[in-house]
Parts: C-alpha cells; sequence; structure tokens
C-alpha cells in the first residue's frame, strides 16, 4: 500500500464541487447527483456497489487533465427527491441501472463517450454495451466479471447490512471493505476515506446491490459487444480474480487485458496513475468519438 502526503488534499471530497460543475440529474423519477471535471473527450465513470462517485474522486481529478469527466451517482445513493413516491431505491437489477445510465448519455447530448465502470459499475457497463450499443464508443471495466461468484462472506455480509442497523464503526463489516485493497492495508487516511465514502450509501441499498450482482449473468450475451474494450484487473484482486477478469477478456470480441500489479479490487484509488495510464493508452488507441 502507498500512501503519500498527496493523498491528505486528493481525498477530500466537498472542494469537488468548487473545481468541477455540480448538478443534479433526474433517473427514473429520482434526482441523483452528478459532476463534471476537466475539458477533451467525454468519459462516463460508473460507481460500484457503495460510495457513489465519491469514492471515484481522486480517478476523476486525475482523469480531467485529459478528458472531460462525467461522475454520476446510482439510484438509491441519495436521498429521494422531493415528492419522489415509492420506495427508496426503484432499480431491481443491473439491467435497471444500465437502462439509467443510456438516460444520463441521452440526457447529456452525449455522441458515444467512453464508459468506465468499476466493480459492480463494470457490471452496469458490460450491461449498456449489450443492451444499448449506440450509447457507447469505448468500454473500460475494472474488477468486474460476467457473472460474480458469491461466496461466504458476501452472503454473510448481505445478512447482516439487510436484518441489522449498523454504526459507521463496526469492525466485521469494515473488515470486508478492507478486502478491497487486495493486501492488508495499513491505517491512514485512504483506508479512511475508502470506509467514509462507503458508509454514505445507505446499508440497506448495499445489501439490495448485493443482491443484484449475485444475479447477474451476462456470459452468454457478451459476445454481442461491439465496441473496443479494455479490461483492468488488480493482481491481488480478492473479490473478483485476475484469473476470472482474463475470462471475461477473452470472451468479449476483441478486447484487451491490462494487469495491474500489487492492486486489487480498488485499484483506481491505490494505482491510480497505472490505471490512468491504461486507460489513456486505450482511448488514444482506439480513438473513441467525441
Amino acid at each position: 500500500m502507498r500512501l503519500a502526503a498527496k493523498w491528505q488534499g486528493s481525498l477530500m471530497v466537498l472542494p469537488a464541487l468548487e473545481e468541477g460543475r455540480g448538478s443534479r440529474v433526474r433517473l427514473g423519477g429520482e434526482l441523483v447527483d452528478m459532476i463534471r471535471l476537466g475539458k477533451g473527450a467525454p468519459v462516463v465513470l460508473v460507481p460500484g456497489l457503495a460510495g457513489s462517485w465519491g469514492l471515484l474522486l481522486p480517478l476523476a481529478r486525475r482523469l480531467a487533465h485529459r478528458f472531460e469527466v462525467i461522475a454520476y451517482g446510482l439510484r438509491g445513493d441519495g436521498f429521494p427527491s422531493s415528492g419522489f413516491s415509492g420506495p427508496r431505491c426503484g432499480v431491481w437489477d443491473i439491467g435497471g441501472h444500465a437502462d439509467d445510465l443510456a438516460s444520463l448519455i441521452e440526457q447529456l447530448g452525449l455522441e458515444r463517450p467512453a464508459v468506465f465502470g468499476v466493480s459492480f459499475g463494470g457490471a452496469i457497463a458490460l450491461e449498456l454495451a449489450v443492451e444499448h450499443p449506440a450509447r457507447l464508443g469505448a468500454l473500460i471495466v475494472h474488477g468486474a466479471d460476467a457473472k460474480f461468484r458469491t461466496t461466504i462472506g458476501s452472503s454473510i455480509a448481505r445478512r447482516v447490512l439487510e436484518r441489522f442497523p449498523l454504526p459507521t464503526d463496526n469492525w466485521f463489516v469494515n473488515q470486508f471493505f478492507n478486502l478491497l485493497h487486495g493486501v492488508k492495508p495499513e491505517p491512514g487516511p485512504l483506508v479512511d476515506f475508502v470506509v467514509e465514502r462507503i458508509w454514505e450509501t445507505d446499508q440497506s441499498v448495499m445489501a439490495q446491490r448485493l443482491s443484484q450482482i449475485e444475479n447477474f449473468d451476462i456470459s452468454d450475451r457478451l459476445w454481442q459487444i461491439d465496441v473496443p474494450t479494455l479490461v483492468l484487473a488488480g493482481s491481488k484482486d480478492v473479490i473478483v480474480p485476475a484469473s476470472r477478469q482474463k475470462l471475461l477478456a477473452r470472451a468479449i470480441p476483441g478486447a484487451r487485458i491490462a494487469l495491474v500489479e500489487g492492486a486489487g479490487h480498488i485499484g483506481f484509488l491505490t494505482h491510480t496513475d497505472e490505471v490512468v495510464g491504461h486507460v489513456r493508452r486505450h482511448l488514444r488507441t482506439v480513438k473513441a468519438p467525441v
């Protein structure tokens, strides 16, 4: 784990709304937060299971040196908008999140942007590429699989999140979050940042999304993906092993695999320079249209 003084500033979330262009967009009747940073060809960042766009902010800032980065929250990441009726999160599967992403791209008037999804967001990006192929010009996924394997740990975590109100300093669940690093993380600002951002997502929403990812299976539809694709895999990823991500890349026509040495499931935070380098090379090669 490489922690440096740079984390003290780069992990601050609130100033992002001053340096970027914050707004809200309506997806499926709910207003969700969105931020746009930088200038250039657009890259839409799709967040993971918890933490919303705030967890992606260090990555977004780095990518914004060369691209216009659009990061948004999934339905359920924030409180319902005024007058919104029904359940707090009305998305019942990964397909619903992909429909939201297609709607976001349409509302923003983006013409086939690059889409970069991490973990749960990678599943959404894959579903988008299959079901809404005209909406994107390039695909990047990190920590994703065609069919996520249910583990004892994830099953226990889901049941705990579903049934017991937990404080944000709950030792058991936070230890599960530490698995995201791939190796035992050293205490410090990065670990605190990850835990704080994740707990900004309601635990009932986390449980719902764990259930959604357990039911996700796109393995028999990967052949339909027809956009230049990059699969980024952390060599130390214990959530979705690199071997599984290599199989994903092989199943997508023309896809490339890039291994990020020493990175875990959140390599986009711990190895941001390497991840951004791979993304830039991929988009420079495919020349995703603006």
